[in-house]
């Protein structure tokens, strides 16, 4: 998989992905919390399953460690464009990956899959961050 080797010669600031045992349509990632945000020193595991007609189809990329944010829910889901209806064959590993760590930085509100957190991003800033630092130190910082 050229991915694989893409990666391994260029990974992505503050990321890393690569195959879980010897499955290649299976693969861990880890997206480092970004310094501008509440996610701040946070270590956070992602899954990336891969389609068996990958590129054509988006991978299906969810959080394993638990996050406070308004485009991921508690099972890990990720509402992002990208990974729907906005996919591209041309979209790499290393795009998504950076996509997924840009909006950790920069929520999207108006599109949420959790709307309570959504709400309280909009209304009051200063407890979510703080609400998403303490989810941080908790479940990423392990």
């Amino acid at each position: 998989m050229k991915e694989l080797k893409d990666l391994e010669k260029d990974p992505p600031a503050s990321c890393s992905a690569g195959p879980v045992a010897e499955d290649i349509f299976h693969w861990q990632a880890t997206i480092m919390g970004p310094a501008d945000s509440p996610f701040a020193g946070g270590i956070f595991l992602v899954n990336i399953h891969f389609p068996p007609d990958y590129p054509f189809k988006p991978p299906k990329v969810s959080f394993r460690t638990k996050v406070y944010h308004p485009n991921i829910n508690s099972n890990g889901s990720i509402c992002l464009d990208i990974l729907k209806e906005q996919w591209s064959p041309a979209l790499t590993i290393s795009k998504v990956l950076l996509s997924i760590s840009s909006l950790l930085t920069d929520p999207n509100p108006d599109d949420p899959l959790v709307p309570e957190i959504a709400h309280m991003y909009k209304t009051d800033r200063a407890k979510y961050e703080a609400t998403a630092r303490s989810w941080t130190q908790k479940y990423a910082m392990g």
